[in-house]
Parts: structure tokens; sequence; C-alpha cells
């Protein structure tokens, strides 16, 4: 991996709106292309807002809605990992939409614990939730993580990434939907984190390591 340029989006989304979710990840894809970034991660449940307090889980966006991403993600040669619902077994689940500009469609995979992923790779290995002792793709450059969660949990989530990154010897990044969005190197450093609101959080690897940065969505 001579250069990687990656971006989180933090983002929030409040309703369950799947068209308008879809305009808020275009002006994110556009902004991501802007940065020159190759990959671009959104919090959980980022496309279909999320559970209801009562009616659980949004029912999982069509291919006809998830179009314009699609179409974006070819255009700005730019592949995006952003968070929905799935049905899996009969059993509604969340999940990861990936949208690589080398795929006709997203592939929707459950959503587990994060994904790890190869630069110029179309495909994510989930990592297991449920698992102890989680197995990962030994030629991974990075683990994405997709999250919402709120003030009160912020600092659980980031101390557990952190120690995943020095444990599992692997860069970590973290989009999450209330603020706090984070990107960890290899052994555990913390390379940047974000405060609240909607921004784009960057990393880009190069000869130095990592150097990441926060850029305000306009």
């Amino acid at each position: 991996m001579s250069h990687w340029n990656i971006a989180a989006a933090q983002y929030a989304p409040l309703h369950d709106c799947v068209d308008d979710h879809v305009e808020h990840h275009l002006r994110f894809i556009t902004a991501a292309a802007g940065q020159q970034c190759q990959l671009l991660v959104f919090p959980e449940l980022s496309l279909t807002g999320p559970a209801g307090s009562d009616l659980g889980l949004p029912s999982p966006p069509g291919e006809q809605a998830l179009a314009p991403i699609v179409e974006a993600v070819r255009t700005h040669a730019i592949t995006v990992i952003a968070g929905l619902s799935v049905d899996v077994h009969g059993q509604r689940q969340k999940g990861l939409a990936l949208f690589s500009p080398s795929q006709p469609r997203a592939i929707r995979y459950p959503q587990g614990r994060g994904a790890c992923l190869m630069p110029g790779n179309p495909q994510l290995t989930i990592v297991d939730g449920k698992a102890e002792l989680p197995t990962l793709d030994p030629l991974a450059a990075l683990f994405a993580s997709s999250q919402a969660v709120g003030e009160s949990c912020w600092r659980e989530a980031i101390n557990r990434l952190q120690r995943f990154a020095h444990k599992h010897a692997i860069a970590v990044l973290m989009a999450n939907a209330h603020g706090s969005s984070a990107l960890w190197d290899s052994s555990g450093q913390l390379i940047v984190r974000a405060d609240q609101g909607e921004l784009l959080l960057t990393g880009s690897w190069g000869q130095q390591g990592w150097q990441g940065d926060i850029i305000p969505l306009r």
C-alpha cells in the first residue's frame, strides 16, 4: 500500500426518508472526491435512519432508490460503505452496503462488528460481532466501523476500537453519527478525531504513515 486516501462521513440520519438520506450521501461523496479520497465510510443505518421505538428497523431500500449512489461512485471512482437494514434468513438486522465503481449495484452485508478491506479490492470481510476472538483477513489494511453511539457511550466505543487497532495491528476508521468519528493507526495511536456536527474526517496513508484532517461539510 503506497498511498491511500480515506474518509469517514459524520452524519446523523434522524428520520426514515431514504431519498433525503441519499441526497446527503451524494453531498458527502462529492466532498470526499474533492479530497481525492478512494474510500468513504458512513455511520450505522445512514441510508435508512434509526430504528423506531416500536416499529423496529426500517425496511431495506430498493435498488432504484440507491441508483444515484451507484452512479456517483462510478463518476468519482470512489468506494462507499453505507449503513442500512438487511433481511437475513427472515430476520431484519443492521447491515452495510458496499458501493464500488466496478459493481452495477450495491453489495449488501450484515453489519457485524465492522469490515476489513484492502485498497482497490471491491469486497468486504465482515468481522463477526459475536465472536470473542474475531478472525481478521491478514491482508487487510483497514478495519471500518460504522457507529451511531451517543455521548454517554463515546468513550467506551473509542477505547474499544483503539484497543482493537493495537491488538490486531490494523488501522481503524470509525464513522459515528453523533460525533467523535476517528482514525487510529495500526499501533492504536490516534491520528485524528472529530468533534460534533456534519463533517468529513479524512485520512491519508503515505511515506510518513497516516495523516488526518477535518473538513467541514458545506
